[in-house]
């Protein structure tokens, strides 16, 4: 098998440019996911690997692996661990990583069940935080998420190893504005996130489904034409002298109530 060891192979600089660009991932419809689970995980959930990276150390400690992605991408090739890094996005790699056609589960929309439960996230800029949002919504059996476009890339690297899987399965939505959406969703109840005085209190809040609750930017929350846009707003209250939570946590908190 070949053994690829010069950063100037057209397969590795395409790599490194889908690690570090959102632009380069969206021209060439194409992410990368790393890590033995991670690489697994999309074999189980029929996400395409276009092309899957070992290391011979990885291929040593992790055959049975190893031999199953390579059976099932298009192409798989052994590098060097200094390529490896090159390509990698964690400081611990385990030597694993693969090139994934990117997905697209708009049309899980076309159709609201009556039933769904659904989180839309405005301006929400941190990977970590988008990551442990998916993470979180399949755990707790969201229906889908709905992403307006200035959120940080869906498919960055960070929020891909965070969601632990949860971008191959979770249908997601990128639109415009979350106001355009709830425009084009009235069938939808929404509710918004706020840290106002005049918001219920999120243990009061019935959510009749189907519904949506929206939660804004980490910094400067929702914008006000998305607020007003909702039927409903509530709040999360806080002891202490915290003004407000982090989104994922806040996120966490809003899901467990959605679905109780």
């Amino acid at each position: 098998m070949q053994i690829l060891s010069s950063k100037d192979n057209i397969n590795i600089k395409n790599t490194v440019k889908l690690k570090n660009s959102a632009k380069h991932r969206r021209k060439n419809r194409q992410f990368i996911a790393e890590g033995v689970r991670i690489c697994n995980d999309a074999i189980c959930s029929n996400a395409k690997i276009d092309i899957f990276f070992a290391t011979e150390k990885a291929v040593d400690k992790y055959p049975n692996d190893f031999d199953r992605i390579k059976s099932y991408a298009d192409k798989t090739y052994l590098v060097t661990e200094d390529i490896f890094t090159l390509i990698s996005d964690t400081e611990s790699p385990q030597g694993f990583l693969c090139v994934i056609k990117a997905l697209d589960k708009t049309n899980e929309f076309d159709t609201i069940n009556r039933n769904s439960r659904f989180i839309a996230l405005e301006n929400i800029q941190d990977p970590s935080n988008l990551g442990t949002v998916l993470r979180t919504a399949e755990a707790l059996g969201i229906d889908g998420v709905i992403m307006s476009s200035d959120c940080c890339d869906f498919f960055n690297p960070k929020v891909v190893r965070g969601s632990m899987g949860a971008v191959f399965r979770l249908p997601f939505v990128i639109c415009d504005s979350v106001n355009d959406f709830l425009s084009e969703h009235s069938e939808l109840n929404s509710y918004a996130a706020v840290v106002t005085s005049d918001a219920q209190k999120i243990t009061e809040i019935d959510f009749e489904l189907p519904c949506v609750a929206v939660i804004g930017n980490e910094g400067n929350g929702m914008k006000a034409e998305t607020i007003s846009m909702c039927n409903f707003k509530f709040t999360i209250p806080m002891n202490g002298r915290a003004e407000s939570l982090n989104a994922s946590t806040a996120a966490s908190i809003i899901m467990w109530e959605m679905v109780k």
